[in-house]
């Protein structure tokens, strides 16, 4: 299929990664400086400070299911501070922007 614009290729990268949610309890006195700290983990697109049972939400971009486990054992739940960590793959997105990006090709 030929591409139709740079917006299409961001669209196909996305498509074809795997994404995943961390859920991050953490120790109070490290949350903001965790926050930092894992933004720079390769991988690691988005962090989040919540509300709620976690305190902190990581979302990972990545190619492989093994990169995925490498990242979150190794590179996230091993930082000082994390109290436990639960993840969850997702399985499909549901976003309007994305969807509104693939009808106005060409505009």
């Amino acid at each position: 299929m030929p591409s139709h614009g740079h917006c299409d290729d961001r669209l196909d990268q996305r498509l074809m990664m795997i994404t995943a949610f961390v859920f991050v309890s953490a120790e109070p006195d490290r949350v903001a400086d965790l926050a930092t700290e894992l933004a720079d983990v390769e991988g690691v697109s988005e962090v989040y400070s919540v509300t709620g049972d976690e305190d902190l939400i990581v979302v990972l971009r990545v190619r492989e299911h093994d990169e995925l486990t490498d990242v979150v054992t190794r590179h996230i739940a091993a930082h000082d501070g994390i109290r436990h960590t639960r993840t969850s793959i997702a399985f499909r997105a549901y976003s309007r922007h994305d969807i509104e990006a693939v009808f106005n090709i060409g505009s």
